[in-house]
């Protein structure tokens, strides 16, 4: 049986530019992936390793897309590290330029931590750095080469045992996912600020859809959503309905959602991005629908069962709304 090689990526954020924007950037990155650690005050790390299929991106892909949707949605500019565990994602962060991110990948971790000072492995300060200069141990190439017995002599058995491991590259700390949200969150960035009403409405009718999915595939329902439109100058506007019974029902979320669109009266304003939050979260089995005698509604319900198997099955983009048909308006989130 063959390992999945996992896939860490270490955000840093950079003048947060309002209060609350850690908590925002942390929500968005949440629907993502939700194996998401926050490092206070201003530092991410995310396990993207589960996210990859159903993006269907490389993992340096996915990263760029949460740093273009921190600054699209937020204004948050981030640098990042890319890496096969927490502790080579975190030291290529710190050796990322603003805005810029490094990947490391697995088979080159041991040849990009050679030549790099001993002080940049966490658990190394002053002190420690200051006791290996001594012995001519300036680097990290130089520590790993170091026999386990002489380095215990040096340092002692557990910070020697620790830093010869660090020293390899290996890392087995997992990223600590943060408390189940509360609330669920679809964006889209368009490519461009948008004029289109007809777009508009496939945008935010593609996010509801995608809110249907993910609450079904997490066995939850909605109470609530809310739509907040972005604008090119940053500006936006937001709407919010209470739903008439909690629901995962696709549909159901597109009219509610569609409604909101309608309330903003946008007409031919310039739009960059859209969000939808589902919020007033349940789990499905203790939720009450009132039984219809439609059988319209039960046949839509069984379609949209049969969608949700399709597409865990073949992927994301295995089945889809007929009014979205060729259209691709950015990523999936």
């Amino acid at each position: 049986m063959t390992t999945r090689r996992r896939h860490i990526a270490h955000l840093h954020l950079h003048a947060l530019p309002y209060e609350g924007g850690y908590a925002d950037a942390i929500d968005l990155l949440t629907g993502i992936t939700p194996h998401v650690q926050a490092v206070s005050p201003d530092a991410v790390q995310l396990d993207l390793t589960s996210a990859l299929r159903y993006f269907d991106l490389t993992p340096y892909d996915v990263v760029q897309l949460a740093k273009l949707r921190l600054l699209a949605l937020y204004g948050i500019e981030s640098s990042a590290g890319l890496a096969g565990n927490r502790m080579l994602a975190t030291m290529a962060a710190d050796a990322s330029a603003p805005g810029h991110t490094t990947w490391v990948p697995a088979e080159e971790a041991a040849t990009w931590l050679r030549p790099r000072p001993v002080t940049a492995l966490p658990g190394i300060g002053r002190a420690t750095a200051a006791t290996l200069g001594r012995y001519g141990l300036h680097t990290i190439g130089q520590l790993a080469d170091v026999p386990p017995a002489t380095l215990q002599r040096i340092l002692g058995v557990g910070q020697a045992r620790l830093l010869t491991e660090r020293a390899r590259g290996h890392d087995p700390r997992p990223v600590v996912p943060l408390e189940p949200a509360a609330h669920l969150m679809a964006d889209l960035v368009l490519d461009q600020d948008c004029l289109d009403p007809v777009r508009h409405h496939r945008a935010v009718l593609g996010l509801a859809d995608r809110i249907g999915q993910r609450l079904r595939g997490e066995s939850q329902v909605t109470g609530r959503l809310t739509l907040t439109v972005r604008y090119a100058d940053r500006s936006s506007t937001t709407r919010t309905c209470t739903l008439a019974e909690p629901t995962d029902h696709s549909p159901a979320l597109v009219k509610a959602a569609l409604g909101l669109l309608t309330a903003l009266g946008l007409q031919r304003a310039r739009v960059r991005a859209f969000v939808i939050r589902a919020d007033d979260l349940l789990p499905a089995d203790r939720a009450h629908r009132q039984l219809s005698l439609d059988p319209g509604d039960y046949r839509a319900r069984a379609a949209e069962a049969a969608a949700d198997r399709a597409r865990r099955r073949f992927g994301p983009e295995a089945v889809h709304p007929a009014a979205l048909a060729g259209e691709r308006l950015g990523p999936r989130r």
